[in-house]
């Protein structure tokens, strides 16, 4: 019986063995989460290490979050289409419906007669209709490119505004140690 409490003991020593390795693995995993938490959001220390560079990051998550790429591809839209042209006022349903009387009682010749005139409309029209056409592709594909694009600098702006940087993090992670050591002492052994 006493080879078996010896291996017994002999298990319980290397399961506290291994407890106190994983704890203290766990702790100073805990620290680095920590570090790098407190390395990220230290703001005032990106400043004082390069100001431009935090500035320059700062303004562009704000420009993203305030919507400016948006703003941006509406005046660019605007500047290659002009501006949106107002609605007529001349042309209201009453109007319309009046016209359409004064052409008759027979719908299928006032039908061909409205489809022959915006056919010829269209064909005179054509070549001005086109070149607003293009106006509207080009807008169409700059907008398509530039979410994207934009959604990615934003992402990047965020990880670079709120990276860890190296000599901050490990200066928390000391930080961070000293305390916890001065705090617990020594760890009692079992």
């Amino acid at each position: 019986m006493g080879a078996r409490t010896d291996a017994a003991r002999a298990e319980v020593l290397t399961a506290r063995a291994q407890v106190a390795a994983a704890r203290s693995e766990v702790e100073g995993e805990i620290a680095r989460l920590e570090a790098a938490g407190r390395s990220a959001v230290d703001i005032p220390s990106k400043i004082r290490k390069s100001p431009a560079k935090t500035a320059g990051l700062a303004a562009g998550a704000v420009f993203l979050v305030a919507g400016g790429p948006g703003r941006v591809v509406r005046r660019v839209k605007r500047a290659v289409m002009g501006p949106d042209q107002e609605l007529p006022k001349s042309m209201l349903p009453d109007e319309v419906e009046k016209t359409l009387r004064k052409m008759g009682s027979d719908g299928d010749k006032v039908r061909g007669t409205l489809e022959r005139e915006f056919a010829k409309y269209l064909e005179e029209n054509r070549e001005e209709r086109e070149k607003r056409d293009l106006g509207a592709v080009a807008a169409l594909l700059l907008t398509a490119v530039a979410k994207p694009a934009t959604t990615q600098a934003g992402k990047r702006l965020a990880q670079q505004l709120f990276s860890p940087e190296n000599t901050s993090f490990r200066d928390a992670v000391e930080r961070i140690r000293e305390r916890r050591e001065a705090g617990k002492g020594t760890p009692p052994e079992h």
